[in-house]
């Protein structure tokens, strides 16, 4: 522990502040690796001592009785240096204790074995059974005070645990919705270190396989793999100030808020997307003086998406368009949401996109239809609903929808959303689907140039390419005065089916029955490896 902190840093303790923590944090950006473990061990710790269930859970926090309060006088309940170096060196004694570096060739960079084996020294110290979405079980405090770790929280603990053993070419890796680790020359290699969703399938230390590619799971090439220094902003990213479902914890969103700021002004949120939202949103409850607005962050998380990882994210233009329809700017939310199904043209829908999926349809089936509803009576009434533009970014949203229901065995519009979309289109006016110009893309085209609505060259015609078969199949229904819902509804709820161009049959995948047969095969010959993980 005296090797990872310096003087200056220990200087610090006891912690008793958001500003303490956050000259704590500093210093140890300061280094060229800073450690994972150390910082985690520091944010798991505050965020434990605030949040843990409190009899003055209701009474305002410190934070809140001073909004506009420097971090100086916020208190935390103090932090001591012997709590830290004790959880530490307990880590770091797990570690070491378990895995012999002498074992492994090392010649040409960590080795795959040597990653599986250090993943497995995390896993089998968890908990046989509890619930992993539970809040506060991302860190390395809840590690090793109760054994328990999220899906990123097992990521960064192998990857803080490499960083104990001297590994330093092992990285996290880190789409919207599940976390792996880059290792060896020029980090070419990948390799599972944890779970993802409610099952516990045994893939530590595989590869991400091609199968894999078309999957928003895993991001189609546009995963942020973090540096040294990103790895901390993933740590502060993932603090969770949740009290209880209606109470948050001020000081640790202020301590979070602090954090996210230190790493933007290091230029570590640069290539970052979800955590630049998360300041946004951090932004919004509370702003920081003379700091970028919350839009400015939305729009460079969208930036950054686009222009670093191919338009591989979805978030960051779900999560402005909500900026947008927060603010009731209602015409912004429809094109970024729009613009928001872009990405999804590069994917294949699949059971482990459900949380994109849940992100989607709360969009389709309520935020859309309230805008419609909205502004379909009183005072502003027929006010986007008479806009062609509008009318185009609607079946531009729905239109990324069906491109990535395409080529899935797994639907995507059950008859919930085909309803909801059958009633917003039919809301406009019957004048407004005439004028609207409507084109279909060729066949077998998935452009990678981001589509919008454009103006034809009388500049009165709006017009948008559909690329996804099902739409392109309802293009007259969408530009007829005269409106068929029955007809519609059963088209959009019919599963794409194109044979001349299966997937499956061009990857040479087995079919769906003969995938169940031989994972029940595998199943039953593989032996129980893994702690049981409940999903609430």
């Amino acid at each position: 522990m005296r090797r990872v902190l310096t003087q200056e840093q220990q200087g610090l303790f006891p912690l008793r502040s958001v500003a303490d923590v956050v000259r704590l944090f500093a210093l140890e950006l300061d280094k060229k690796r800073p450690s994972v473990a150390l910082l985690s061990v520091v944010a798991g710790a505050v965020e434990h001592s605030l949040t843990a269930v409190r009899p003055d859970a209701d009474s305002p926090d410190a934070a809140d009785e001073h909004p506009s309060a420097d971090a100086e006088t916020v208190p935390l309940p103090p932090l001591e240096y012997d709590t830290v170096f004790a959880l530490y060196a307990k880590f770091c004694s797990l570690v070491l204790d378990a895995v012999d570096l002498a074992a492994y060739d090392r010649s040409e960079g960590t080795p795959r074995d040597l990653v599986k084996r250090v993943s497995d020294v995390v896993w089998f110290s968890l908990a046989r059974s509890y619930h992993k979405d539970k809040p506060h079980i991302q860190s390395l405090y809840s590690f090793l005070t109760g054994n328990r770790l999220d899906c990123l929280g097992v990521a960064l603990a192998v990857v803080a645990a490499c960083q104990v053993l001297g590994l330093d070419d092992v990285l996290l890796a880190l789409s919207e919705d599940h976390a792996w680790v880059v290792f060896g020359p020029e980090r070419s290699q990948t390799a599972e270190v944890t779970w993802h969703g409610k099952g516990n399938e045994d893939k530590r230390g595989q590869p991400i396989g091609v199968s894999s590619a078309r999957s928003w799971l895993y991001l189609n090439g546009g995963a942020v793999t973090c540096n040294a220094h990103m790895q901390v902003a993933a740590v502060v990213a993932s603090i969770s100030p949740t009290i209880s479902g209606s109470a948050d914890s001020a000081e640790v969103s202020l301590l979070q808020q602090r954090l996210l700021w230190l790493l933007h002004d290091r230029d570590t949120l640069a290539a970052y997307p979800l955590a630049l939202c998360t300041l946004a949103g951090l932004e919004e409850q509370r702003a920081t003086p003379d700091r970028p607005k919350p839009l400015e962050l939305l729009r460079e998380a969208v930036t950054v998406a686009r222009e670093r990882y191919g338009n591989r994210h979805v978030y960051p233009y779900t999560t402005l368009g909500s900026y947008y329809y927060r603010k009731k700017q209602y015409e912004k939310a429809l094109e970024t949401w729009a613009s928001g199904t872009e990405p999804l043209k590069h994917y294949d829908y699949s059971r482990d996109d459900e949380e994109v999926y849940k992100e989607l349809m709360e969009i389709t089936i309520d935020h859309i239809p309230h805008i419609i509803k909205e502004v379909g009576s009183g005072i502003s009434a027929h006010s986007l609903i008479r806009e062609p533009r509008c009318y185009l970014h609607l079946l531009r949203f729905y239109d990324g929808l069906c491109h990535w229901e395409q080529d899935s065995s797994t639907p995507v519009l059950h008859i919930g959303w085909a309803k909801q979309m059958v009633g917003c289109v039919a809301k406009f006016d019957p004048e407004v689907r005439r004028r609207a110009a409507v084109t279909c893309a060729a066949d077998g085209d998935r452009t990678d140039t981001p589509t919008s609505v454009s103006d034809k060259d009388d500049s009165t015609t709006p017009s948008v390419t559909l690329y996804s078969e099902k739409m392109a199949g309802l293009r007259d229904l969408l530009t007829s005065e005269r409106f068929n819902p029955q007809a519609m509804s059963l088209q959009l709820t019919a599963q794409s089916q194109v044979s001349s161009r299966r997937r499956d049959d061009d990857d040479g995948r087995r079919t769906k029955r003969q995938r169940r047969d031989t994972g029940s095969a595998a199943a039953a010959a593989a032996p129980h490896a893994a702690p049981a993980v409940t999903a609430e």
